[in-house]
């Protein structure tokens, strides 16, 4: 082979495998997309970066407090929704209707979050 052939497959190779990682970190596989659910709670944590936007929140459930994590869309995306950096913080008590992860454990994929102040961000 020639030293362009050689180029030329090294090169759809690196693109194959950068495209493969892509596709494979935005899978949205864990959630389950045909229920939805809705949690009330309070803001723990607002972690605002990419790739992906991230809201845990207490809930009480059966008179325990259990942890939810709530993965949004990227900092970009937030941003067109009129979700900033400062939207939510710790204390505040929101309402959000989420994709349940398929395994069971509390949190998912948001849809919609409605803040303390009926604010709705979807």
């Amino acid at each position: 082979m020639n030293h362009l052939t050689w180029t030329g497959l090294l090169a759809g190779a690196l693109a194959f495998g950068v495209m493969s990682a892509a596709s494979a970190h935005h899978s949205h596989a864990m959630f389950d997309h045909t229920k939805q659910e809705s949690v009330t709670g309070t803001v723990t944590s607002f972690d605002y970066r990419n790739p992906h936007v991230g809201l845990y929140l207490d809930v009480e459930s059966a008179g325990k407090k259990v942890n939810y994590w709530v993965e949004m869309s990227n900092v970009q995306n937030m941003i067109r929704r009129g979700i900033g950096h400062g939207t939510f913080k710790p204390g505040d008590r929101v309402t959000v209707t989420l994709h349940p992860l398929k395994d069971g454990r509390p949190g998912g994929n948001y849809i919609k979050v409605v803040a303390a102040d009926g604010k709705t961000y979807e």
